[in-house]
């Protein structure tokens, strides 16, 4: 101003450098995120699922994250397949078809060098025949129980298996004695090893190999759909093969209004009757100061988002019979504040419905 400056273009010019201090990179910066976000968007335009397959392979110890981009590879119509013995790689890859298949290291208690091993052991060999083939191959020395059972639990056997994934735990109902049916295996395969080496060792004295039975498979009932997709979940961190509601879907898709995900922003809906719908992941009961129960519970939706809801008083004793983990149930209600307390928004139930 004392150069003979107008005032007015002076506070102009130092309003903007105060927003563009704010926030800002430099030409050279911007240039080279620039050519990373075209790199990019070039990927992901012509290379989709070996793109997201990437991406999904940095988030290994993210599950949140995950899911989604899970929900991202099905709005470009890309599969996300779950893990399998035969096809699998460490990561996340791209198969022949364009889908997405699980990597065997994101399973819980599967280590890499079980995973090397078994994926060495494939491309040296080939692709595994059936189970019987899968133990006589595989190296028990670096491959453990628990990383067997893990990729039983995740369906990675699935595709070597005519069987439920259930007898791989079962013990028959005839022979009270008889150890798990992956126990059976396990040992199957340690003697089938040790047979071989055994006749490699006496090659000049005319060993030869035993001929050691194959386990029976157990006579047992098998899982249902609730179960085996709650076992997948512990050691994947996701529902992955199917989901518990899809049977439902129809009835998601046409009576709900909102997700869960939804519910844990009220304001945003206040004013407005909500309706939405999952599986009851957890309860807790709870007492106040007055001894009184009142309840807290997690829902879990179609969508992969969760929410918790509490519930006190008359409404808890109205609706504590729907409540139970793993029921399905359809909820109504209404957003808005209490009578008592104008300035709170809160979710005010009418009705809670088993599906």
């Amino acid at each position: 101003q004392d150069n003979g400056h107008d005032p007015e273009v002076l506070e102009k010019i130092w309003a903007d450098w105060e927003k563009f201090a704010s926030y800002a990179f430099n030409k050279s910066h911007a240039t080279c995120y620039s050519w990373v976000a075209y790199q990019t968007a070039y990927l992901k335009a012509n290379y989709p699922s070996e793109y997201m397959a990437a991406v999904l392979s940095r988030n290994l110890a993210d599950i949140k994250t995950i899911t989604q981009y899970m929900t991202e590879c099905k709005h470009m119509g890309i599969n996300v397949l779950g893990p399998d013995i035969n096809e699998s790689q460490q990561n996340f890859s791209s198969n022949k078809s364009g889908d997405i298949r699980f990597g065997l290291a994101a399973i819980k208690g599967v280590g890499e060098a079980a995973v090397k091993s078994i994926i060495d052991e494939r491309e040296a060999n080939g692709p595994y025949k059936d189970i019987f083939d899968f133990m006589e191959r595989v190296n028990f020395g670096v491959v453990n129980k628990k990383c067997l059972e893990n990729l039983a639990y995740a369906g990675g056997f699935d595709s070597i298996c005519e069987f439920n994934r259930s007898k791989f735990f079962a013990v028959d109902d005839k022979n009270s004695a008889a150890l798990p049916y992956l126990e059976q295996l396990v040992r199957y395969g340690q003697r089938v090893q040790q047979e071989k080496v055994n006749a490699q060792q006496s090659l000049f004295g005319g060993g030869s190999m035993v001929d050691i039975q194959r386990p029976t498979l157990p006579v047992a009932d098998d899982w249902n759909q609730l179960q085996l997709l709650n076992k997948e979940r512990e050691v994947i961190g996701l529902y992955l093969s199917a989901h518990p509601l899809d049977d439902y879907r129809i009835i998601i898709q046409n009576m709900c209004n909102v997700t869960p995900e939804e519910i844990n922003n009220l304001p945003e809906l206040n004013g407005r009757d909500v309706s939405f719908a999952g599986i009851v992941s957890s309860v807790q009961i709870l007492r106040n100061k007055s001894d009184k129960e009142y309840c807290r519970f997690k829902l879990e939706g179609y969508d992969g988002t969760s929410c918790e809801i509490m519930l006190f008083n008359k409404d808890f004793e109205k609706f504590r019979d729907r409540l139970y983990v793993n029921y399905f149930i359809y909820i109504t209600g209404k957003v808005q504040p209490p009578k008592y307390s104008p300035d709170r928004i809160m979710l005010q139930i009418n009705q809670i419905q088993k599906l």
